[in-house]
């Protein structure tokens, strides 16, 4: 027997509960966490290939964990 995951053992569900096109340029967060924010840089499938805004590392996410922040592309502050 193995042992439970954080996720199972607090019912937490990663995933959409309705259905929202993620495409790129988006910006998301993955989970039911808003923080930290993820630019989606491609999407084939079920994976995204998204980028963290704050440090710059690159990641894979199953596009059903992400959520769009504000519904919004992210956009780059002007100078």
């Amino acid at each position: 027997m193995s042992a439970p995951s954080y996720s199972d053992l607090f019912a937490i569900r990663h995933e959409r509960d309705y259905d929202e096109e993620i495409a790129v340029g988006d910006l998301v967060s993955t989970g039911p966490n808003l923080f930290p924010h993820f630019e989606v840089v491609a999407v084939h499938g079920d994976k995204a290939w998204v980028r963290n805004v704050s440090n710059g590392s690159d990641h894979l996410a199953l596009v059903g964990r992400c959520r769009k922040i504000n519904g919004q592309p992210y956009a780059v502050a002007a100078e």
